[in-house]
């Protein structure tokens, strides 16, 4: 089996739990959603470059970092034919934990009795996105303790429904929970307004780190 990939690197977290930690990313080609603010659309053209990779070719690649921390990205790498296979053959590699960035669309309960050491960052996409009815609302259902909803804000009304969200399956109580702004749509300084103004207990807001370190153009890193 073989899997399309856009780019392997090595970088920092730039979101989410990790944020500011090691991690090889392996991004796939494509995706589903097309977010009005996505910032990896070059990777979801139907003329993107890929590569075909096989699993134990996407195993090497990121044993020979010697980072413990791998995190599948794209695109959409739930979308992947066979991605199951690949889980099963990054669990075989001692101590190295996994992250699936996910964009909420698709459904995580088939994987998620593979590993305790995989990890769901999932978007829910808000009304500013787009695509939020294209949202697989069960996966708000399934999240556990260590996994992250995340909520890429662009306006107040963007807040008011991630909002809704949380309380509506207690994401608070049950797994990480980040506001991250669309970067030059909206102020950091007016999401922290709207928590204070709701209580909102048990969420954090966090910025993009590798657009303040890099220039937010730039790829592989």
């Amino acid at each position: 089996m073989e899997y399309k990939v856009v780019e392997i690197f090595s970088s920092i977290n730039g979101e989410g739990q990790y944020a500011g930690e090691l991690s090889v990313f392996v991004r796939f080609a494509g995706c589903n959603l097309n977010c009005v603010y996505c910032d990896t659309a070059w990777a979801n053209q139907e003329d993107t470059e890929y590569t075909w990779m096989s699993a134990e070719e996407i195993v090497q690649r990121i044993q020979a970092t010697g980072i413990l921390r791998a995190t599948l990205t794209g695109g959409e790498p739930l979308l992947q034919p066979e991605i199951r296979e690949l889980l099963k053959e990054l669990i075989r590699i001692p101590e190295l934990l996994i992250e699936i960035e996910t964009n909420g669309s698709v459904d995580i309960s088939p994987y998620q009795k593979l590993s305790d050491r995989i990890s769901y960052t999932l978007d829910y996409k808000l009304p500013g996105s787009g695509m939020e009815a294209a949202m697989c609302l069960t996966n708000y259902e399934s999240v556990a303790e260590g996994d992250t909803v995340k909520f890429v804000i662009s306006d107040r009304e963007d807040l008011k429904k991630a909002e809704e969200i949380i309380r509506a399956y207690s994401l608070q109580d049950r797994c990480h929970v980040y506001f991250s702004p669309v970067y030059g749509r909206i102020h950091a300084a007016d999401i922290v307004d709207y928590m204070k103004e709701h209580t909102l207990n048990g969420v954090r807001l966090q910025l993009q780190l590798h657009k303040y370190i890099w220039n937010p153009e730039q790829r592989g890193v």
